[in-house]
């Protein structure tokens, strides 16, 4: 049976804030969210579903990097659901601030296939060109298959791999880089 391709309402940070419907409980959902997929096996970076106040204190950091204009932060909704969250952050090193890393990419298994995360990958991107970022960066895991076709569709090149570098218990998985450049795709 297929499903009806939905398309999902993006929201950056600022229009976020200022959604009184969906603010209150933006937090809780991407908790949700996030655990629900690493505790079915998901690569973000966690063994362990991480807690409430883990994921509270990471959107917290990622809002204040985006209002001083170092990251952004793009969530998606069908409905009044979270389905998806993205964000990347500028390199804190001074001879690396022109560029950016797309350190967290979620969306949720019931949408998976759905454009979900081409939509919020293209929306970060875009964001990261508006910014001014030169070169935008991000590493995944190697099984992670659909995701490394998905950035590869979006204009992402691999730059290197570190082999069985990622540690899931006594399971390892190379850790690949991808890399956009921005500077090339803006003439």
């Amino acid at each position: 049976m297929n499903r009806p391709q939905t398309v999902p309402l993006l929201l950056d940070a600022t229009e976020l804030a200022a959604d009184p419907a969906r603010e209150p409980g933006f937090a809780a959902q991407a908790h949700r969210l996030l655990a629900e997929l690493v505790r079915e096996g998901a690569a973000l970076g966690w063994v362990e579903p991480p807690s409430p106040d883990e994921v509270a204190e990471l959107l917290t950091q990622v809002r204040a990097a985006a209002r001083a204009g170092d990251g952004a932060l793009r969530v998606a909704y069908l409905g009044e659901r979270l389905v998806g969250l993205g964000y990347w952050l500028r390199y804190a090193r001074p001879t690396h601030r022109p560029h950016a890393d797309l350190e967290k990419l979620a969306v949720d298994a019931a949408v998976h296939g759905q454009g979900v995360g081409r939509a919020l990958t293209a929306a970060l991107v875009a964001d990261a060109r508006a910014a001014g970022v030169e070169v935008l960066t991000l590493d995944a895991r190697g099984d992670n298959t659909g995701a490394l076709r998905l950035y590869r569709s979006l204009g992402f090149t691999e730059y290197g791999r570190l082999p069985a570098f990622v540690a899931v218990g006594e399971r390892r998985y190379d850790k690949v880089f991808c890399m956009v450049d921005l500077r090339e795709a803006s003439g």
